[in-house]
Order: structure tokens, then C-alpha cells, then sequence
């Protein structure tokens, strides 16, 4: 009975209280410097640390002034610009913008929105600027006009 009993105790770990086993829950000397190692970082990467009041305010790319009702935006995968688009379409017919003209690139990878400027137009690139950043398949916005229809 005990090859039996020794085989089943092997098999699920199990071990008789008298035994004296190392408990896998003590650490280790060298578990014990990796610790002191990580606070000492952590320390010193406390102390480069800003405090809130010392970090600066994030500055926008893209600043409300510069909205003149153009829209350009990249995608990180041109294969879903088609959706982008007509997502874009759906949430600005929502948000009662009216889109005066709409292109996209040859590879898709470039879009380009001109919406009718209305009344608020500070509220308006917000709404935009907010909509745009959260999409996750744009890479980047900018409200200006394609180089071929600047003005000199």
C-alpha cells in the first residue's frame, strides 16, 4: 500500500504534515536583491517625476482658429477608407454638417472633408476635433485645404 500511497502523493503533490518540505512561498536571496533593485528604480524614477503643477498644458495640433471648414486626415490602413468615409458622412449628416465636397486619394490612404461653415464655427472644429481623434483607424488630422486649392 505504501508504493501505492507514495505513487498518488507524487502524482498530486501532496506531502505528509511531518515532512519537512521548503515552502515554495518563501522567497529566495536572489528574489530578494531583484526587489531591493526594483525600488531603488522606482525611487529614482520618482524623484524625475513632475508633480501636476509642473507639467504643462497639452498643445493641440490643431487649433480651433486654424478651422476653415477643411478637413484632411490619414489612415493607418487605406483598405478601410471607404467605411471611414462613410462614417464620417453619417455622423456629420447626424450632427447637422452639411459636406460641400469629399475626396479621397488614389491609395486611399488621404482623405479630404470641406464642410459648409456655420454660425459657431469654435464649436463646430471642436465637435470635429473630437469625432476625428477618437476614430481609431485615422492616424492624423489637420484642418487645411489640399495644396491645390490654397490661396497664395
Amino acid at each position: 500500500m505504501s508504493r501505492f500511497k507514495n505513487k498518488a502523493k507524487e502524482f498530486f503533490g501532496l506531502h505528509e504534515q511531518g515532512e519537512q518540505s521548503k515552502n515554495p512561498w518563501v522567497p529566495s536571496d536572489d528574489d530578494i536583491e531583484q526587489v531591493e533593485k526594483m525600488k531603488a528604480a522606482v525611487s529614482d524614477l520618482k524623484d524625475t517625476l513632475k508633480t501636476e503643477t509642473e507639467l504643462e498644458e497639452a498643445q493641440l495640433v490643431n487649433n480651433i482658429t486654424d478651422y476653415q471648414g477643411h478637413v484632411m486626415y490619414n489612415l493607418r490602413d487605406p483598405q478601410e477608407a471607404k467605411m471611414v468615409a462613410k462614417d464620417i458622412m453619417q455622423w456629420t449628416n447626424k450632427k447637422g454638417f452639411t459636406i460641400i465636397k469629399h475626396e479621397r486619394s488614389a491609395s486611399g490612404k488621404t482623405g479630404y472633408f470641406y464642410f459648409r461653415l456655420g454660425e459657431d464655427p469654435g464649436t463646430e472644429s471642436q465637435k470635429i476635433q473630437g469625432y476625428f481623434s477618437q476614430m481609431p483607424e485615422i492616424a492624423r488630422f489637420a484642418f487645411k485645404a489640399p495644396a491645390s486649392q490654397r490661396k497664395i
